[in-house]
Parts: structure tokens; sequence; C-alpha cells
């Protein structure tokens, strides 16, 4: 990329202070050996893990217990043609301390449906990138 281009890097910390302003990412994943992506809510823990909150029989568990997923959350304004978007790759794993369950029960995400049992995912944030586009003009 050069400087020029309208769009600048995200060091982490900036990744990571704009996700946890996003209401709204997309879990990237495999399912049947295709690509699959879904849209979730989430929280960012204080560790800059994306925490998931959802069914214990649900689809998306049994595809990302244990494996490498991405998570991308962005913000974008047509108008003004600027905005961000943040990447997350890391493990995904169900939270299965039942302090930690219960820590995130207070302060994790909450479901958008209603559960009994409700799970939490945590994608470890091994890898994070992120790129802003500042505005720039675009020539027709």
């Amino acid at each position: 990329m050069f400087e020029t281009d309208g769009f600048r890097a995200l060091d982490r910390q900036e990744c990571l202070r704009m996700l946890a302003q996003a209401p709204v990412g997309r879990v990237v994943y495999t399912r049947q050996a295709l690509p699959a992506v879904l849209p979730v809510n989430f929280s960012l823990d204080p560790d800059g893990s994306v925490v998931l909150c959802t069914s214990p029989a649900s689809d998306l568990v049994r595809a990302i217990d244990g494996v490498v997923v991405a998570f991308e959350a962005d913000e974008f304004d047509a108008a003004t043609r600027a905005g961000w978007s943040v990447v997350v790759t890391g493990r995904a794993t169900v939270v299965t301390d039942p302090a930690e369950h219960e820590r995130l029960s207070q302060t994790g995400p909450g479901s958008w449906m209603p559960l009994r049992d409700a799970v939490f995912v945590r994608i470890e944030s091994a890898m994070v990138t992120g790129r802003e586009l500042n505005g720039a003009l675009a020539t027709p």
C-alpha cells in the first residue's frame, strides 16, 4: 500500500479500540469444506479476545470449537468514503471453566436470542490487522 492510496494500516491497539465499539461482526469459518460467514453480536474481552454467546446446540459451536477462525468487524460511511475494517484471527474455543463462564455471564455479550443454557466461545486474538480508509475522493 502506498501512503497516498487513501488507506492507513492500523496497529493492534487501534484495531482493538475500534473493534470494541462495533455492535456486530462476522465469524469466518469452514462449513462442509466451504467458506462460511455468520454475522454475530460479540464483546471484546480485556485480553483482546472476541467473545460470542450462543446455544450449545448451535451449528456454529460445532464448526468452530478448537479450530482457527477469522472474525471481522467494520464501519463505513459511503457518503464520506471513510471507515475502517479489523480482522482478528485465532483459535476459537468453547469456555468450559465454570468461573470464567460465570464472569462472562456478567461481563460478556448477551445473546440476541433467548437461550436457556448459553455457551461462550472465545476467539483468541493471535493476529489482529486492520486498515482505515481516510475518505480520499476517488475520481470517476
